[in-house]
């Protein structure tokens, strides 16, 4: 048996409130290519910038009881833009693509578990 502080050495997950996963997990991304990978088993979330990936596999698999083998995150740093001969710049958003197990998916119209 492994001790716990092996356990927490290696980055595992501790229990989370409820509150909390909807503070880790803050939407979906519903974009063509977010669809594609679908397909493919994988669903991409925006996610809190301070986020784990241990916390976010533990915040999918609390909130749409699904089994989640991997997490991968991007930070997709925010363009600067122009907005009425402004310049302006978006927000940093970090995304976690994450890879759900054989046979497992989320559906975003129903509701959650």
């Amino acid at each position: 048996m492994t001790e716990p502080r092996a356990l927490a050495a290696r980055g595992a997950a501790k229990k989370l409130s409820r509150e909390a996963m909807f503070n880790i997990i803050l939407r979906p991304v519903i974009t063509e290519k977010a669809t594609a990978l679908g397909e493919r088993g994988q669903v991409v979330f925006a996610v809190a910038p301070d986020a784990t990936k241990p916390e976010i596999k533990a915040a999918v698999e609390g909130l749409f009881g699904v089994k989640v083998l991997a997490v991968n995150t991007l930070n997709a740093k925010g363009k600067v833009k122009r907005f009425r001969g402004h310049p302006g710049r978006r927000p940093d958003v970090k995304k976690a693509f994450v890879r759900l197990a054989e046979g497992q998916n989320i559906d975003f119209t129903s509701r959650l578990a």
